[in-house]
């Protein structure tokens, strides 16, 4: 694309932008968009959409790994360390939204937040939300990743952690890649254990929640706890 073509275009995107802030954009735009500030001296649309061809959705896109990120064509490090960056900020956004009020009573928050740190994550990743005596969050913590499938996880650590942050309560997340949230037997298992560890601490297993890219379910919702 000819420098002067490519600088109109860059110019007319950017003020579609700001008409909404991005609303009504497609997921492909927004990604160019972003793409202007790692590929300065090319048309960043073909790298859009190969990216989220590849991995099927701007939260995909921003959620995979930054090698596979790099790894694809007229891609590269600075590409994958740009969307690694904002899919950082994203998360620690919703992670802030969680500390302003208690979290047993904003479970929508709750849910959106858990989405946006594992629903797209190519690997199940174990995470754990610790709460104080009034349901506000200290800390929201990977415990362990693992496989497409599979992950390891150790009731003694997940109470040893609680009890290092003073915690009351906690709430178990974890991703389903395969992108069915239904609980396998281990999951069931996994909670049972954690829940019983908790007991003669005084910390309560509030529930256990599973999240895909768009689905959750809930142990305790399911009658699982």
């Amino acid at each position: 694309m000819p420098d002067d073509h490519r600088k109109g275009h860059r110019s007319r995107l950017r003020e579609r932008f700001s008409a909404d802030y991005g609303a009504s954009m497609p997921d492909y735009e927004l990604l160019e968009l972003l793409l202007f500030h790692a590929v300065p001296r090319k048309d960043t649309k073909p790298l859009a959409k190969r990216l989220i061809d590849r991995f099927g959705s701007l939260a995909a896109v921003l959620a995979a790994d930054a090698d596979d990120i790099a790894n694809i064509d007229d891609s590269g490090p600075a590409v994958a360390v740009l969307l690694k960056a904002v899919n950082q900020a994203g998360r620690r956004l919703a992670r802030e939204d969680l500390r302003e009020r208690p979290v047993l009573g904003s479970w929508d928050k709750v849910i959106e937040y858990c989405r946006a740190e594992l629903g797209h994550l190519p690997r199940e990743s174990f995470h754990v939300l610790f709460l104080d005596h009034q349901n506000g969050l200290l800390a929201a913590e990977e415990q362990s990743s693992g496989t497409v499938n599979q992950t390891s996880v150790y009731p003694r650590e997940v109470m040893k952690r609680a009890l290092e942050l003073h915690a009351s309560a906690i709430v178990m997340v974890h991703n389903h890649p395969s992108g069915d949230p239904t609980p396998s037997g281990a999951d069931i298992d996994i909670t049972r254990a954690v829940e019983a560890a908790g007991k003669p601490l005084g910390v309560t297993l509030h529930d256990h929640v599973i999240v895909t890219r768009t689905d959750h379910k809930s142990l305790r919702a399911s009658g699982l706890i």
